[in-house]
């Protein structure tokens, strides 16, 4: 089971994008799924998550821009970003808890995806 990100890039500031992220192979079940991401020389911070049945929770510096969003029956997960500031420039990590089909429950990380937003 892996996680394949993309949607990054380069962005001006004030601009949006969407960043998108797939679970593949055989996950028995996919739990929550949510976006980190971390800044050149800061630690990875939570992004926002959401939950199997779509309960959501956004760190406070995104609330009001980024919007995260699942598709059960594709096991997506898509953080549409508005209004982008420079502070935002990251490499943006996509999570799953995932439920294999061995049973075994586990954190899923994606490869990460760059943004960048120019001032």
């Amino acid at each position: 089971v892996q996680l394949q990100a993309s949607g990054g890039g380069l962005v001006q500031a004030g601009g949006s994008l969407r960043l998108a992220c797939v679970v593949s192979g055989n996950a028995f079940s996919v739990a929550t799924m949510g976006w980190y991401r971390q800044a050149p020389g800061k630690q990875r911070e939570l992004v926002a998550v959401i939950t199997g049945r779509s309960a959501t929770a956004s760190a406070d510096s995104v609330k009001g821009r980024f919007t995260i969003s699942r598709d059960n029956a594709k096991n997506t997960v898509e953080l549409q970003m508005m209004s982008l500031k420079p502070e935002d420039t990251a490499i943006y990590y996509c999570i799953a808890v995932i439920t294999d089909t061995h049973r075994e429950t586990y954190t899923l990380w994606g490869q990460g995806t760059e943004v960048t937003v120019s001032s």
